[in-house]
């Protein structure tokens, strides 16, 4: 793993063998810009790719359930940018969030829209009354299941597309070695499990695994920061040596890969 301990002298070492002290600054420059505006990852538009030939189709699922009558929540929203991309009346529809960046954004983007926004943990207890949605919608979030079959009417669903327990895997051990998994839990049969303890039916479910690659090592800094529970204690000073092995890497196959890990389960509340 990278070790922060005695910084000075690893980076001097590094300086004396390096073969890219010429591409030190723009890692360097990548990290201090390391920011993100919702869920957006323009900044490294075509730097790199993420396989995305998913088995599923989270907005198929979701507008094949989906009328214009129903009550619907959005779970950790982000910057609501998906849910406003339903197209559904606003009156008919709330959203949580509890990244603070993203509850100023979500204020200031869905309150005026009339979405009922609501800032809020997904995992704990949430502001709405019991039996109140129709369709709850989860992508890349936390959830509570209890509190998911709580909210739901009878017969009501909830759809949610998870990032896997080994996701990134490949990118964060070769940046920081061997490191524990950031969420141990996160894997299909432990969800489905979980809901059906609640009371919820399995309506669908399915696991996958994907790839993603970078171009170049700069994207793959500004990515290892900007997902920092995968990457814990990242930064370009501490893992200058594991940066520039992974430099050589593209110059010689021409990206850094690793895989993804996806699961989509939909589970519906008995009437």
């Amino acid at each position: 793993m990278c070790n922060i301990t005695d910084r000075a002298e690893a980076l001097s070492g590094i300086a004396r063998t390096s073969r890219y002290p010429h591409l030190h600054a723009s890692w360097r420059a990548e990290e201090a810009i390391a920011h993100i505006h919702g869920w957006d990852f323009s900044h490294i538009d075509g730097r790199y790719a993420e396989e995305d030939n998913l088995p599923w189709d989270y907005r198929a699922e979701i507008l094949a359930r989906l009328t214009p009558d129903m009550r619907i929540l959005d779970l950790d929203t982000g910057g609501g940018e998906f849910l406003r991309s339903l197209g559904h009346p606003p009156a008919l529809t709330a959203a949580t969030e509890g990244y603070p960046p993203n509850i100023a954004l979500c204020t200031r983007e869905l309150l005026p829209l009339g979405i009922d926004f609501r800032p809020a943990d997904a995992k704990g207890p949430l502001p709405f009354a019991d039996g109140c949605f129709d369709l709850i919608l989860n992508r890349h979030g936390d959830f509570n299941p209890a509190e998911i079959a709580r909210l739901l009417r009878p017969g009501g669903v909830f759809v949610t597309q998870q990032v896997g327990a080994e996701n990134d895997r490949e990118l964060v051990e070769m940046l920081l070695g061997d490191t524990p998994l950031p969420f141990p839990d996160q894997y299909l049969h432990i969800a489905a499990d979980r809901f059906t303890a609640a009371g919820l039916v399995i309506e669908a479910a399915q696991e996958w695994y994907g790839s993603i690659r970078f171009f170049d090592v700069g994207a793959l800094v500004w990515f290892a920061r900007i997902i920092e529970w995968e990457f814990p204690g990242f930064s370009v000073d501490a893992c200058l040596g594991a940066l520039e092995r992974a430099q050589a890497l593209i110059e010689r196959d021409g990206c850094a890969a690793g895989r993804t890990h996806r699961f989509l389960l939909i589970v519906r509340k008995p009437v």
